[in-house]
């Protein structure tokens, strides 16, 4: 369920940011890093996270009760990314990273503005490094509708595009397909193939991964692709920021063991449980979260 469009209360407002000011004061080495997605494609890269920062501690929070967020208004995205950054906090949480491309363009701007003592990562499609990279000059970016029609897309293409086509496909369904962990399904492929031949007849030779659902699938798009384009998957780069903010506040947990991580789903933690193994080789249980107006509550 939505969480309702009003603004959150002043009080409330003050009582949370004094909160995350006595927060500031704490070990923070030791407390775990929050990442945030409309389901499970932040999982790719939570993922490369765990792979550059083995012995953090980390949250992960799929808000499946409102997937997919590409449909959603701008406005809706920023109250839901409030409401998640709140529960992050609440938890501990020493860094937040925004692994949904929809939020970030949405949320990103507002959260920072809102919350100046909290260290943000947010997504950004990789339409730098492919312009860099394409031989063609001709790009295709797959991402949401709501990811084109934000500003940081816009952003991005304006200052990095220059002399390079770029061409924009939003793969209508594929997000709930992974969802469901129906990673190379008929219905799958159908979908990717509507995308992705006419952008191959174009002369297209890059393709940006421009919602973290999607590096699921890069086996099935090389395949349909045969090999000729280079596909970028943004989470990578994502995880070396966030491991560079970690360094400059000096938040690096120096505990030398692994890490451990805790998930949590507004959805069907049974569900996500299931397309964990699937999505990420990782067999573990999901606490259940719900929406009570406009904040995320545990459900025992």
């Amino acid at each position: 369920m939505t969480p309702p469009k009003n603004r959150y209360s002043s009080s409330k407002l003050a009582q949370t940011r004094a909160k995350i000011t006595r927060m500031q004061t704490a070990s923070h080495p030791h407390q775990p890093i929050g990442i945030y997605d409309s389901g499970v494609g932040g999982l790719s890269v939570l993922r490369a996270i765990r792979m550059a920062l083995p012995h953090e501690d980390l949250l992960y929070l799929g808000d499946q009760a409102n997937v997919p967020y590409g449909e959603r208004s701008l406005e809706e995205l920023r109250e839901l990314a409030r409401a998640v950054t709140r529960f992050m906090l609440a938890q501990g949480a020493k860094l937040i990273v925004i692994a949904c491309n929809t939020a970030s363009a949405a949320a990103l701007k507002a959260l920072r503005q809102e919350y100046p003592e909290v260290p943000f990562v947010g997504m950004e499609p990789a339409v730098k490094p492919a312009a860099e990279q394409t031989n063609s000059g001709k790009v295709g970016v797959l991402a949401t509708p709501s990811t084109f029609q934000g500003e940081l897309y816009a952003s991005v293409v304006e200052r990095f595009a220059n002399g390079v086509e770029i061409y924009q496909e939003t793969c209508p369904g594929l997000v709930s397909q992974i969802e469901q962990g129906r990673l190379e399904t008929p219905k799958t492929r159908r979908i990717l193939e509507a995308a992705l031949l006419p952008l191959m007849a174009r002369g297209v030779d890059t393709l940006v991964m421009g919602c973290t659902h999607f590096p699921f699938v890069i086996p099935l798009i090389e395949q349909i692709t045969e090999g000729k384009a280079r596909v970028i998957d943004p989470a990578p780069a994502v995880a070396r920021q966030t491991q560079r903010v970690l360094e400059e506040r000096g938040f690096v947990n120096p505990k030398p063991g692994a890490g451990i991580t805790r998930y949590f789903t507004t959805g069907d933690p049974a569900r996500f449980s299931r397309v964990l193994p699937r999505l990420i080789g990782v067999q573990a249980q999901a606490q259940a979260l719900r929406w009570q107006g406009k904040d995320l509550t545990p459900i025992n």
